[in-house]
């Protein structure tokens, strides 16, 4: 199948492609990379009267680093994150993350925006910015807002940019030297979504303890006292009963095979960050 018949405008800036938004009354869609919404477009799933390009305005596309945080524009792809992590102080924890997204051809045009945007419950970005405490900065017109990462995705495909809205940029803490994270999710094959996810930071500098599930739950949710218990008894708060537990409710409609890659997934993290 081919794309539905749409409008074309390419916006220079955010300011622009915000006015664009207004004046399509509900009947545009942001491009950027086009990873997701691309396919969208032939399977006739998203049918917009008009697209608005904010794949090369330069503010969306820089990277900003701050002495507590970083600042990652909108329209970073996962690609840079991947070659530029080791020169760039604070996202050499993203490395990682971005290496393991689909495949390099993906990545290349993949924003960390768009994915955030999407908001697929088996996507890597919104779990792991939720887990480091990232704030998202939201533009509209003539404001600006910032969102918890934790809050920002509402469930599945939805979350909280409002009418006119757009996802300019994510700023992410820098971690303290004593503190630890792992992230770790199951593929079928390498480069698809993942069927089961989990993050986990303990930074004792800051005071923090999070450990977050992702797929198969409906959207990236912490398990605030799981978390609190391994804060204060490290390894000998891991309990496999305990852990299937607790993700229980989050994973209850999920077929039999998900639910276990989901507890074994979560064991694994856990593992790792406090090894």
């Amino acid at each position: 199948m081919k794309p539905a018949a749409f409008a074309y405008r390419r916006a220079a800036t955010v300011d622009e492609a915000i006015a664009a938004l207004q004046e399509a009354a509900g009947e545009a869609k942001l491009i950027a990379g086009g990873q997701s919404l691309g396919p969208m477009l032939n399977l006739r799933l998203a049918r917009p009267a008009r697209l608005i390009d904010i794949g090369t305005i330069e503010s969306l596309g820089r990277i900003e680093v701050g002495d507590h945080s970083v600042r990652v524009g909108a329209g970073v792809t996962h690609a840079r994150i991947e070659d530029e992590a080791g020169a760039i102080e604070g996202l050499a924890p993203l490395a990682h993350v971005a290496r393991g997204i689909a495949y390099r051809a993906i990545r290349n045009r993949g924003t960390v925006g768009g994915s955030l945007a999407h908001a697929d419950p088996a996507a890597d970005w919104p779990l792991v910015l939720a887990t480091l405490g990232a704030a998202i900065e939201i533009r509209g017109a003539g404001r600006v807002r910032r969102v918890d990462a934790a809050a920002f995705m509402l469930g599945p495909y939805a979350t909280s940019l409002a009418y006119g809205e757009i996802l300019a940029a994510v700023e992410i803490p820098k971690m303290h030297s004593c503190a630890r994270w792992a992230y770790r999710k199951f593929c079928r094959k390498p480069g698809e979504f993942a069927e089961a996810a989990a993050a986990a930071l303990f930074d004792p500098d800051r005071r923090i303890a999070r450990v977050l599930l992702g797929a198969p739950a409906a959207r990236p949710t912490p398990l605030p006292a799981l978390a609190r218990d391994l804060a204060r008894g490290g390894r000998s708060a891991l309990d496999t009963e305990r852990l299937a537990e607790e993700i229980e409710p989050l994973v209850a409609d999920a077929p039999p095979h998900r639910r276990q890659a989901a507890l074994t997934i979560l064991r694994k993290t856990l593992e790792e960050v406090l090894q």
